[in-house]
C-alpha cells in the first residue's frame, strides 16, 4: 500500500496543501510583511536579513508594498488577517495604532522595523539614529564645513526622521557651544524636502540654489547637505548634476543615511544602516512571540557605519 501510494504521488508529482494543513494544526508558518516602499533599497537590504531568517526558522514571508500610500498599508493589515497570519513585521509610512491594534488584539504579535507608532507597545528593530546622525555630524565637522543643510522627507509623523532631525539640531548646538569665539559662525539648519510634491521639491531647490550661490560669493563658505536617506540623497544628487554637470560637488558635498550602490559610484559619503542585520533581528523577535514569549516590548537599536568617500574630502588642490 506504502508502494502504490508513493507511486501514485510521484506520477501525480502530488504537493500538498500547506495552508490547509496549517489550518487543521492551527499554525500556517505565514508571516506577514507590510513595507512603505519596495524601490527603496534600504528596503531591499531588510528583506535579505528577513527572507534569511525565515527560512532558518521555517516561517514563510506573506510581502505586502503600500507603495507609500496610507490607506493601501491599512488595507494590506485587514488583508493579512484574512490569510491567520502568525505574526506581522512593519514597516510603514503612515500607520497608526488604531489601525494595528485589531492585529495585535487579535493576539497576533506584531514587530516594527525602523519606526515606531504612538501608543502601540511592540518590539522595534531599527538604527541608532541619534548615533548615525553624531558620526555623520563629527565627520562633516571634521571636514571643516561650516554651513550644514540637513534634508529630510516630512518628519512629523515618522519616529525616525524626527529622532534624525532632533539629532542634527542637537550636534548642531553642541558644536556651536564647543566652537572657539575665533572661529566663523558655525551655520545649519532643517530643509524638508516632499519627494511626493514636484511643486514643493522645485520650490526647495530654488532655495538650495539662491543660498548656494551666494554662499559661493561670500568668501567660499564651504557648503554640505546631509541627506535623512537614500531617496532624499538620490533627488539632491540628479538636481546638482543637472543644474551644474558632473563637477558638481567641487561647489557643495553631499552625505547620506543609507549606503545606496550609486552612491559608491559617484563617490558620496554615507551612513550604511546595518540592513540585514536589521531584518534577521526582526524575524528573531517575531518568531519569540510566536512561540510564546511575554517579555515587555524590546527594542534592538543598531549601529550605523560611516563609509568616507570624496564627497566630503574633496578639497580645490586635488
Amino acid at each position: 500500500l506504502r508502494a502504490r501510494i508513493e507511486a501514485a504521488i510521484k506520477r501525480l508529482d502530488y504537493r500538498p496543501n500547506q495552508m490547509a494543513r496549517g489550518l487543521k494544526r492551527g499554525r500556517n508558518r505565514l508571516v506577514g510583511l507590510l513595507v512603505a516602499d519596495l524601490t527603496n533599497p534600504y528596503t531591499v537590504g531588510v528583506l535579505r536579513g528577513i527572507e534569511a531568517a525565515c527560512h532558518a526558522l521555517g516561517l514563510m514571508p506573506l510581502v505586502c508594498n503600500a507603495a507609500n500610500e496610507v490607506e493601501m498599508e491599512r488595507r494590506y493589515l485587514q488583508l493579512m488577517t484574512t490569510y491567520r497570519v502568525e505574526g506581522v513585521i512593519v514597516n510603514a509610512l503612515g500607520v497608526q495604532e488604531d489601525t494595528l491594534r485589531p492585529v495585535g488584539e487579535g493576539g497576533t504579535p506584531a514587530v516594527l522595523v525602523d519606526r515606531s507608532i504612538d501608543g502601540l507597545s511592540a518590539d522595534m528593530v531599527g538604527l541608532d539614529n541619534a548615533q548615525a546622525v553624531k558620526i555623520g555630524m563629527r565627520h562633516l565637522l571634521d571636514q571643516g564645513f561650516d554651513d550644514i543643510r540637513f534634508v529630510v522627507q516630512p518628519y512629523e509623523h515618522v519616529s525616525s526622521r524626527r529622532l534624525r532631525e532632533a539629532a542634527f539640531r542637537a550636534a548642531l548646538d553642541e558644536a556651536r557651544a564647543a566652537r572657539p569665539t575665533t572661529a566663523p559662525a558655525l551655520r545649519g539648519e532643517t530643509t524638508v524636502l516632499d519627494l511626493g510634491n514636484a511643486d514643493a521639491t522645485a520650490g526647495v531647490y530654488e532655495t538650495l540654489d539662491r543660498h548656494l550661490e551666494a554662499a559661493s560669493g561670500a568668501g567660499g563658505r564651504r557648503i554640505a547637505y546631509f541627506a535623512a536617506n537614500g531617496p532624499v540623497a538620490l533627488s539632491l544628487a540628479l538636481h546638482l548634476h543637472a543644474r551644474y554637470g558632473s563637477h558638481w560637488q567641487e561647489r557643495v558635498a553631499l552625505m547620506s543615511i543609507d549606503d545606496s550602490e550609486w552612491a559608491e559610484l559617484i563617490g558620496v559619503t554615507t551612513i550604511r544602516q546595518p540592513t540585514y542585520a536589521i531584518g534577521y533581528r526582526a524575524v528573531e523577535f517575531l518568531h519569540e512571540r510566536i512561540e510564546g514569549g511575554v517579555d515587555p516590548a524590546r527594542e534592538a537599536i543598531l549601529p550605523g557605519e560611516l563609509v568616507v568617500r570624496r564627497s566630503t574630502v574633496w578639497r580645490d588642490d586635488d
